[in-house]
């Protein structure tokens, strides 16, 4: 972070805090969520909004609906570890990774 960027960043907390006010039977915590809010506030209007980057673009809402099925077998071969609920959790543990093993791999490539 910049030397100019840095100071921007704390006159900008000294003006909030001088607003903030506090009294000595004030209650600590909700001080604290204040002034954290308010940090995160400044350091937006500073530096900007960050965009969240997606690094895995074969994670999508398909990829999600595996994973979904996939915990429900989970879940269900934990509650019941019958043979049956073993073969289904097996099944689509495999069905997910051929099905998502190409999409890797043409997304690292």
């Amino acid at each position: 972070m910049s030397q100019s960027l840095g100071n921007s960043i704390r006159l900008r907390l000294k003006e909030v805090l001088t607003l903030e006010n506090l009294n000595d039977d004030e209650d600590v915590n909700m001080t604290w969520v204040n002034i954290n809010g308010n940090m995160q506030i400044s350091e937006e209007k500073i530096l900007g909004q960050h965009e969240l980057k997606q690094n895995k673009l074969w994670f999508d809402e398909e990829y999600l609906c595996f994973l979904e099925q996939r915990k429900r077998a989970k879940m269900r071969w934990m509650q019941d570890p019958s043979q049956s609920n073993v073969d289904i959790l097996n099944n689509v543990r495999r069905e997910v990774s051929t099905h998502f093993g190409g999409k890797k791999g043409k997304s690292v490539s």
